[in-house]
C-alpha cells in the first residue's frame, strides 16, 4: 500500500452530491471509521444545523463549521463535510494539510433533481439566493481545495467508492 492510504480521507462537494453515502460506504471498502463532519457540529452544539442558521445566523453558523472542522483529526478515517465547509479557510487548510480531499462533482441538473426543497436539507443559501448561483460559488472552490476529483455523473454508489478506492489503494 502507498502512503496515500496512512491518511484519512475527506469528502467535499454540493449537497446532495452523496458525500454521506459514498462515505459509510468507502470507510467500509478501506476498513476505515466514518465520521459526519455536521452531526459533530450538532452534537457539540446540541442544536440541528437548521436551527444553529436560524439562531446564529448563516455567519455565525459558518464560524461554528469552521471551528469544529479545524479541529477535526481523526486517525485512519473517511469524513464527510457539510457542502459549506469551503467557506472555512483554517478548517479547509487543516484538511488539506492532514487528509486527502476529495471531491464528489455532480452537474447542477443532476443536483437539482436530487435535492428538493433547500431550506428542509438544511442548505446554507444567502437570501434570495438560487441553487445555481450557489453553484456557481462553491465548484471553485471545490476544484481549489481537492487533491483527487471524482465525476459522480451518472454513477452510482458502488462505482464511485470502486473508483475512489482504485486511486487510494494504487
Amino acid at each position: 500500500m502507498g502512503s496515500i492510504m496512512s491518511k484519512s480521507v475527506t469528502l467535499i462537494g454540493m449537497p446532495g452530491a452523496g458525500k454521506s453515502t459514498v462515505g459509510v460506504v468507502l470507510a467500509k471498502r478501506l476498513g476505515y471509521a466514518f465520521v459526519d463532519a455536521d452531526l459533530i457540529i450538532q452534537q457539540k452544539e446540541g442544536r440541528l444545523l437548521h436551527q444553529l442558521i436560524e439562531e446564529r445566523g448563516l455567519e455565525g453558523f459558518l464560524d461554528i463549521e469552521n471551528r469544529i472542522n479545524a479541529s477535526l483529526s481523526p486517525q485512519s478515517a473517511v469524513i464527510a463535510t457539510g457542502g459549506s465547509v469551503v467557506y472555512g479557510k483554517e478548517a479547509m487548510e487543516h484538511l488539506v494539510q492532514t487528509t486527502t480531499v476529495i471531491y464528489l462533482q455532480l452537474s447542477l441538473e443532476a443536483l437539482a433533481q436530487r435535492l428538493g426543497d433547500l431550506r428542509k436539507r438544511g442548505v446554507v443559501l444567502r437570501k434570495g439566493q438560487s441553487l445555481e448561483e450557489l453553484y456557481e460559488e462553491r465548484v471553485p472552490l471545490y476544484r481549489q481545495y481537492a487533491h483527487i476529483t471524482i465525476d459522480c455523473e451518472k454513477k452510482d454508489i458502488s462505482g464511485i467508492v470502486e473508483e475512489i478506492a482504485a486511486i487510494l489503494l494504487h
